[in-house]
């Protein structure tokens, strides 16, 4: 069970587990917001809510120039795992300009493709193909993308997400 962080401003700041929250709460360094139902951690001095959210009671500044670093896993997720010129399940990246045209490791220049577009296209550019992309290849942005460990999130911290997209 992972347990989502936010700061004194509702902004997520991490997912640890249960236990790891549990000591933030028992040391008074965070309150807890939400709550597992009928789950209690059950210790020997009695019976404690499983959190399933909690706030650190000192305020953590969010630093907003955080950059999600490019991987492939990473362009396969924006993209939902979905071809950026066909639309077709993908299962490897493509580089819009290639490498040996100078094309970079960036958000910007990076999409998922299916492996029949992938070989198709080889070392050429959706122009010289007559392709078009079905999106703007960009970086990501929102909360699930900031805070490592989202990608499972638990449906009670959606709202909180939410906030920090």
């Amino acid at each position: 069970m992972r347990t989502l962080v936010l700061n004194a401003g509702y902004e997520p700041l991490a997912v640890v587990s249960f236990k790891r929250a549990l000591v933030l709460v028992m040391n008074e360094k965070a309150s807890v917001i939400e709550r597992v139902e009928d789950d209690p951690v059950w210790a020997a001095g009695g019976a404690y809510d499983r959190p399933a959210v909690i706030i650190l009671t000192r305020y953590v500044r969010v630093p907003m120039s955080r950059r999600v670093p490019v991987t492939r896993r990473g362009v396969l997720r924006r993209d939902d795992h979905r071809c950026g010129y066909c639309g077709k399940p993908a299962s490897t990246i493509d580089h819009v300009v290639p490498r040996s045209r100078g094309g970079q490791d960036s958000w910007e220049n990076l999409v998922a493709c299916c492996l029949r577009c992938n070989n198709v296209k080889s070392d050429r550019t959706p122009q010289e193909m007559r392709w078009e992309l079905r999106t703007v290849p960009q970086p990501p942005r929102g909360g699930t993308w900031t805070v490592r460990g989202t990608e499972r999130s638990d449906p009670c911290w959606e709202p909180y997400l939410a906030l920090a997209a």
